[in-house]
């Protein structure tokens, strides 16, 4: 190739990149001011959902006999309270805005902020491990599906999906409980390390809250490797019925181009939209394990917290959701734009 030949190219190259770069960084600031707008219409709504419960944090507290009215009354002050909700509102709302502060726990005396700090990484430790182990197996057995579709292999894998779509999280994680009673103490249960975590080595430590992260990963799975083994397998026969795809196979190409680079291109873009949804739906969906398999999360501190209706508390989790949410379809949509350049940003609502 000449030197001239070269920097065209290289020039393509460069208006290529900054074309991308340009067209993703409006989209990206775009979605970002739509969120401001998002988040704030949410909390308000769950403000105000908060507010027609019956009764607040102080009611538990009323039926101490050790505690006297004047306490609760000083109390009721303290914690704003006494105020109608709508001012609680605008100053938990101008206090985030101002010092990045999101109120004090009622129940705990602390920090909202530092308290999901403390229970945050535990539950996207068993979250994100539950999701990748979930894609790793359904898309490969969903794809093996599809190519096999109508063979013992494709009888095999519906049954599997079938079976795994009749057991909820719920179901799923009671049986793990009852498997591990039975193999005790092959598979540990209750917190996420063991008696001994802090005399093991590095490895040791790792490999330590790995085996308690097995009984809680296959409980998140179950039920999403079911679903999404059937989705990939519906979406890669739809695109395997295409004409295109008739006539790349007579044109001679081999089997495996044209079914991992011309069909699972298009058949996976769907599935790339799910992510997004998956990711939205990790901590809620790590709730359930962390409650039966005693995992030190958020799904505990966050059932006390709407129980005894802790506000600050509740409210900081409510917008850990709606963030989640709206970081899980921005990702979504740039790995749609990732893996088909065609897609333009513009079009995407």
């Amino acid at each position: 190739m000449t030197l001239s030949a070269r920097g065209r190219l290289r020039s393509s190259w460069d208006r290529f990149t900054d074309a991308i770069t340009s067209e993703t960084s409006v989209f990206v600031a775009k979605r970002l001011l739509q969120a401001l707008l998002t988040l704030l219409l949410a909390s308000a709504l769950s403000f105000l959902i908060i507010q027609l419960s019956p009764g607040d944090y102080l009611d538990t507290l009323r039926e101490n006999p050790k505690i006297s009215p004047e306490r609760i009354e000083q109390l009721r002050q303290q914690f704003g309270l006494d105020k109608s909700w709508i001012e609680q509102y605008f100053l938990w709302l101008w206090r985030i805005v101002t010092q990045g502060d999101f109120g004090t726990s009622f129940a705990y005396n602390r920090s909202v902020v530092s308290l999901l700090i403390e229970r945050v990484p535990a539950t996207l430790l068993i979250a994100i491990s539950s999701l990748v182990v979930t894609w790793a197996i359904a898309i490969p057995m969903g794809i093996a599906a599809a190519i096999y579709q109508q063979r013992w292999v494709d009888r095999v894998l519906q049954v599997f999906s079938y079976t795994g779509q009749g057991f909820p999280s719920l179901i799923t994680a009671l049986l793990l409980l009852i498997f591990a009673q039975n193999t005790s103490p092959l598979f540990p249960v209750g917190d996420m390390t063991s008696i001994d975590h802090a005399d093991l080595s590095l490895l040791g430590k790792i490999l330590d809250v790995g085996w308690h992260m097995i009984l809680p990963t296959i409980a998140l799975s179950v039920t999403s490797f079911a679903g999404l083994q059937r989705i990939m397998r519906g979406q890669l026969l739809d695109v395997l019925r295409q004409d295109y795809i008739q006539t790349a196979r007579a044109k001679g190409l081999p089997e495996n181009r044209v079914i991992y680079v011309h069909a699972l291109r298009n058949a996976i873009n769907p599935i790339v939209t799910l992510l997004g949804f998956e990711f939205a739906s990790l901590l809620s969906g790590a709730f359930i394990a962390e409650f039966f398999f005693n995992w030190p999360g958020l799904g505990r501190l966050i059932l006390q917290a709407v129980q005894v209706q802790d506000l600050y508390l509740v409210m900081a989790s409510l917008m850990m959701g709606a963030v989640m949410l709206i970081l899980g379809n921005l990702i979504a949509d740039l790995l749609l734009k990732a893996v088909d350049p065609r897609i333009n940003l513009a079009d995407i609502n």
